[in-house]
């Protein structure tokens, strides 16, 4: 990978035989594990300009309908998490002359608060071709990081690193984009006449011209009517007649500023299109009684064999995604595939030798006349994949000229790295990614489609919900990350006897199965939220992993502990988990900041006044400046709230919120077993707990 300096620019084509398609990846880390921004992309023609309302993508627009942009979301790594976004330059309109890479950040944050700001370009198969680090942060709560710029026909990429102190309206507008205001709980004007001013004269930095080129055109400024988005803010969803605007510029009043994009600060919707979702609760039954069963479409209590789950499960989820477009593109975007026309196959004979060899299927996309080609192998109930096998794929897809192998199976991904080893032929010019996606991440798709973001019709969202039916039942084998792996037994066995020494490898394979199962957590809250939930790494961008997990391993022999943070995306909550191996209980817990002047009792029972539906063995501890005051079950508080006031008049600084739950000793995923107590854990916090807090804004409990 070519690292660039900032204003520096280089040919992609130079880098690559293959930048048809590009994944841009934008990253911070954070010292509190906190730090957030949202990324935005605009599509500029030669004036420096959007063409439209449809050219600017963010949060609430996060698809071109061409499928040149797309907005994957963020993704865990190993220092934290990255925003990535699949760039299709073959679908990119001749009129646009550069794609501007943007974030902007909210609630007063600034860039300068987050850490090891950087942007990357990876082509089709994943393999990173430039990179730029940015530095020189500071007050900015808007920066563009890059862009990517036409050159005859080649594409280039441009190291910005431009701040803007207005964060997106001042950054938007410098394109063309009027964000409409909507008036605060004051019923105050957003915009101060001194924004605005700070917003028109908020330029955009180009880098150095190349020798027989002029540097990118610095965007005029339209008028500013509004601040910044708030993404994240609680409230209402907005004005109806702006959201019927926003689907419908013509019904919009006529206006010479330039395209209008909704603020939407009282809400953050999944889409600006009106789209179809289903009911969390379905409609009353018709049934006689609870025996008579509905009928599905994917039936599964016939499977018996392993075999017949790989096949079956196989079959069904590509069925899917070649007829629910919005499924398809979200499953392969990430994995280079352009968007197009999908078929999908099964048990396809390809010649490998004297036998030939049936991968469990076959991806085909085509685009202006190009196939792009993915083999797949399945895996279902726990079962392994097998390197050999994947290898075999691997060499079938670089003969026959196919992009991609991607593997499937309950297992869970670390770092989107795959999850067998195989080797790759340097001296073949013909490239094959290997990708690896988990039955969780299909699910929490398939529920974040139908719950939360809509899909094009109501027979869409009828075959996705059939297919998250079919994924959560007992016999499908799609449950997800099951078993914490063969060295579990003899680690929790040392632990117990005191007899697991530091420094045994078996630590650090436990280590990485409870990764996995942290980022399996976070899928399925997050599918239930409607909001990316992603583990928290505290570790400085560029750190080995690796060693990360040594460590975390030496504190496992030391303690008998296991310990992850959680952070909802949009929110300042980070839940802490803890689970005790040696006492078979996990914790799950939460600091709650006292409110700045309140009064110490005025402040505890407004809280136990929120926590009126929490559960009764809830754990509520009072913090003050450098050590633990009163603590007490929310039973005994509830007549007594002021019992957590400190006794000897200390400062209340605020609480820790914590559950503690038994969870089994098993490897699997049953009733009683370890995976599934951590999974219900979370989540009873979540909708027990945090649900409840409102007003007050929560922190990472200590983790112990």
């Amino acid at each position: 990978m070519q690292e660039i300096q900032k204003g520096a620019n280089v040919s992609l084509n130079a880098l690559s035989e293959d930048v048809g398609a590009v994944v841009v990846s934008l990253g911070w880390t954070s010292a509190s594990g906190a730090g957030d921004a949202d990324v935005s992309v605009l599509l500029v023609d030669e004036n420096g300009k959007i063409r439209s309302e449809n050219d600017f993508y963010f949060y609430n627009n996060p698809a071109a309908p061409d499928g040149s942009v797309q907005l994957l979301g963020k993704t865990p790594t190993d220092s934290g998490d990255e925003d990535r976004i699949s760039l299709d330059l073959t679908a990119v309109p001749q009129d646009v002359a550069r794609i501007v890479v943007a974030a902007s950040q909210y609630g007063g944050a600034r860039f300068g608060d987050l850490d090891d700001l950087r942007v990357t370009v990876a082509d089709r198969s994943g393999e990173p071709l430039v990179g730029f680090s940015i530095d020189d942060a500071g007050v900015e709560t808007a920066f563009i990081f890059g862009e990517l710029y036409r050159r005859g026909e080649e594409w280039k990429f441009r190291a910005v690193g431009q701040g803007y102190e207005t964060g997106l309206a001042g950054l938007a507008t410098d394109f063309g984009v009027v964000v409409e205001e909507e008036a605060d709980d004051s019923g105050t004007s957003g915009a101060s006449e001194p924004e605005a001013a700070a917003a028109e004269g908020a330029g955009r930095a180009a880098g150095p011209a190349e020798p027989g080129e002029t540097a990118g055109a610095t965007p005029g400024v339209s008028a500013v009517s509004a601040v910044s988005p708030v993404p994240g803010v609680p409230g209402a969803d907005g004005d109806a007649e702006a959201a019927q605007e926003a689907r419908d510029p013509a019904s919009a009043p006529a206006s010479d500023a330039g395209p209008v994009v909704p603020a939407q600060t009282r809400g953050r919707g999944r889409t600006t299109r009106k789209k179809v979702t289903l009911p969390k609760v379905a409609g009353k039954s018709l049934a006689e009684n609870d025996s008579w069963r509905p009928a599905r479409l994917f039936p599964v209590p016939s499977l018996k064999s392993d075999r017949e789950r790989e096949v079956r499960a196989t079959s069904v989820l590509l069925a899917v995604m070649s007829q629910v477009p919005e499924l398809g593109r979200r499953l392969t975007a990430g994995f280079g595939a352009p968007a197009g026309r999908m078929q999908t196959f099964t048990e396809v004979s390809l010649p490998h030798g004297e036998t030939p060899r049936r991968p469990d299927g076959v991806i085909r996309v085509e685009r202006a006349g190009k196939l792009w080609t993915a083999l797949v192998e399945t895996k279902t109930n726990g079962n392994p994949l097998k390197a050999e096998q994947v290898q075999e794929y691997m060499d079938i897809a670089a003969r026959r000229g196919y992009e991609a192998v991607i593997t499937l199976s309950n297992d869970v991904a670390l770092d989107g790295a795959p999850v067998v080893d195989v080797k790759i032929d340097g001296r073949r010019k013909h490239k094959v990614s290997l990708w690896h996606l988990s039955w969780a991440e299909v699910a929490h798709q398939t529920q974040m489609l139908i719950r939360h973001e809509g899909v094009a019709n109501a027979a869409h969202a009828w075959l996705l919900q059939e297919l998250l039916e079919y994924l959560r039942h007992e016999n499908s084998g799609c449950h997800g990350f099951q078993n914490m792996g063969p060295s579990w037994v003899p680690v929790r066995k040392g632990i117990d006897d005191e007899t697991l020494s530091a420094g045994d490898p078996r630590a650090v394979d436990v280590v990485e199965s409870w990764e996995r199962l942290i980022r399996q957590v976070c899928l399925r809250l997050g599918g239930e939220l409607g909001q990316k939930a992603l583990p928290v790494q505290r570790a400085r961008r560029g750190s080995d992993p690796q060693a990360r997990r040594v460590a975390a391993a030496e504190r496992l022999c030391a303690e008998g502990r296991l310990a992850a943070e959680l952070r909802i995306e949009g929110t300042s909550t980070v839940i802490a988990v803890t689970a005790d191996l040696r006492t078979a209980k996990v914790r799950t817990s939460v600091d709650v900041p006292a409110p700045v002047g309140s009064y110490p009792l005025t402040t505890v029972k407004r809280l136990v006044r929120l926590l009126a539906e929490a559960p009764a063995d809830l754990h509520v501890e009072s913090l003050v400046e450098g050590a633990n005051g009163p603590r007490g079950t929310l039973e005994r508080l509830r007549p007594e709230p002021g019992d957590l006031l400190p006794r000897d008049g200390s400062q209340l600084t605020g609480f820790r919120l914590s559950l503690f739950k038994g969870t089994g000793t098993t490897r699997g995923n049953t009733e009683s077993g370890f995976i599934r107590g951590v999974d219900e854990a979370v989540e009873r916090f979540y909708h027990g707990v945090l649900a409840h807090l409102g007003a007050f804004e929560t922190r990472p409990g200590r983790k112990g």
